[in-house]
């Protein structure tokens, strides 16, 4: 039963109109907060804009209304209903804005309203990038360098202090929507006007670049007596400068140093303790291998994408969890299936896992292919594996773009390597699979590295599977060796790409290579904070 006694209906905000590709990880997050709060015996009442969402059907929450997400709307579900709690930091972007314009206009007092999973300052302190700014100067925590601007007069006088290229960032917006990255002033004109319009008190931040900087995050739940675990370490592999909903991602990190990832998690603590998220919130920063600085970039005090991706990639459902630790519960009464209670969990896993965006440039006529700050993937793929090569090749494949492998994509394989250098110069959603050209035609992994600034382990793991495909493209026409198809297997290869090679049928290989037991095995995933689940991933 509840730990609130005076707390029993909870209104819970959906995802409402939100960028293409993230509606999913909401809905999940709405869907996950519904069940525990319902198991826990509240009543819940849930508001959305969109039908199409699972957490709109029947069986999710007690009452549901589908309603445009607005302040006047609100009040008449809420004066008619009479909840005794609002959980906003479920139900994306759109749930803070809208449960902080509830807070000013005085409408949760008026009718007893009570917000729990964060406090409402935590809002403002997270999303307003002067509040922002000054929390975390009191901590201590360095951000890039930056001034806040509110017309497009300001920020040209801040851009010109500061030295372009200069970052954009609006203001309580989601996805990166309304800045970007601008190299001059007419680009910071553009995006600066685009920006304020989109931000809902009008204020933008212009900051420094760190372009190229390592990008990585965490995800963090924090209970209301202050215990706090890392749930997952992620690494982009796309440098700063590709939003992280476009970035190639991994979990986890695979090439950042301990010392490193332990300063991370001190640093995240800190600013979570600061700001007041109870529970899940994702902290992302930046860090300078050659200077070793690390600087904070933005942090989301709610469930986001990566948190989707985080709690799918270590079984620790964040949304489940975060309502029943609103509801009051802490994580010490929640149960760990590795160690007694939550309190206890630690990331660790003998896998990895990669997330690859997916996106439809082809559909949106007149948009450029080209990856920047403002978020423009369609959705998103992701894989489990033993390795990372495994992981990476079912990534690519689960795209469903037609493609089973990295090589022969498009009309890369016919270009020149001076022509696919040059195609390099900006990332688009078509990098991976020019590098790997780029790399079977003789560039180095120094080269590459200079282009992309992508780690070069990364580009080296790449440059073995193009090394092995091209030890395979000997064998045209006729099985491979034992070995060899093992060898292949282990690296994430599917029968489709290896018949495709080859020029043999998909059904000699698998006949082969379960000849000599290579053959798929299910491994399991176990669930926390619920007695005895797992999910499976295939290798």
């Amino acid at each position: 039963m509840p730990k609130s006694d005076n707390i029993h209906k909870v209104m819970i905000i959906g995802s409402g109109p939100i960028i293409i590709g993230q509606a999913c990880e909401f809905d999940y997050s709405g869907t996950q907060a519904c069940k525990a709060l319902r198991s826990l015996g509240y009543e819940i009442v849930l508001v959305n804009s969109n039908p199409a969402t699972i957490m709109t059907d029947p069986g999710t929450a007690d009452i549901t209304y589908i309603e445009p997400l607005n302040v006047a709307r609100m009040e008449e579900i809420i004066a008619r209903e009479k909840p005794d709690a609002l959980l906003p930091n479920l139900g994306g972007q759109s749930a803070l804005n809208l449960a902080s314009e509830l807070d000013k206009s005085g409408i949760l007092e008026k009718y007893g309203v009570k917000i729990i999973g964060v406090d409402i300052d935590a809002i403002e302190r997270g999303e307003d990038r002067l509040a922002f700014k000054e929390t975390m100067k009191k901590i201590g925590i360095e951000m890039p360098e930056s001034e806040l601007a509110y017309t497009v007069e300001e920020a040209e006088n801040v851009a010109a202090k500061l030295g372009y290229p200069v970052v954009v960032r609006p203001a309580y917006t989601m996805g990166g929507t309304g800045g970007g990255l601008v190299y001059n002033v007419e680009e910071l004109r553009t995006v600066t006007a685009r920006g304020i319009a989109a931000s809902m008190i009008g204020q933008v931040l212009i900051e420094e670049s760190v372009l190229g900087w390592e990008e990585l995050e965490l995800e963090i739940v924090r209970d209301a007596n202050d215990n706090l675990v890392t749930v997952c370490f992620i690494e982009n592999v796309d440098p700063m400068g590709v939003h992280t909903g476009d970035s190639f991602c991994v979990a986890p990190m695979l090439t950042v140093s301990r010392d490193v990832q332990d300063r991370l998690r001190e640093y995240a603590y800190r600013i979570v303790r600061e700001i007041g998220v109870i529970g899940g919130t994702n902290v992302q920063f930046a860090h300078d291998p050659e200077s070793g600085r690390i600087v904070i970039i933005e942090i989301n005090p709610r469930t986001s994408r990566s948190s989707a991706l985080a709690s799918k990639a270590t079984g620790f459902p964040i949304a489940l969890i975060s309502a029943k630790l609103a509801a009051g519960l802490t994580l010490d009464e929640i149960p760990y299936w590795r160690d007694g209670s939550l309190d206890k969990y630690t990331p660790s896993a003998d896998y990895v896992v990669v997330k690859f965006a997916r996106w439809a440039f082809e559909k949106f006529r007149g948009v450029e292919d080209r990856l920047g700050t403002q978020m423009r993937a369609v959705g998103e793929v992701m894989s489990i594996g033993k390795t990372y090569k495994e992981a990476f090749q079912k990534a690519l494949r689960s795209l469903e773009n037609g493609r089973y492998g990295l090589g022969f994509a498009g009309e890369f394989n016919q270009k020149r390597l001076p022509e696919l250098m040059e195609m390099l110069n900006d990332a688009t959603s078509e990098r991976q699979w020019i590098m790997y050209e780029a790399m079977r035609k003789g560039a180095s992994v120094e080269a590459l590295q200079e282009r992309t600034r992508i780690n070069p382990w990364f580009l080296n793991q790449m440059n073995e599977l193009v090394e092995l495909e091209e030890e395979l493209l000997k064998h045209k026409g006729a099985p491979l060796p034992d070995e060899l198809l093992r060898k292949t297997k282990q690296d994430g290869f599917a029968d489709k790409y290896l018949s495709e090679l080859l020029g043999i049928t998909e059904k000699e290989i698998r006949e082969h290579r379960s000849r000599i037991g290579v053959v798929e095995c299910w491994d399991a995933v176990p669930v926390s904070g619920v007695e005895g689940a797992a999910y499976y991933y295939s290798t």
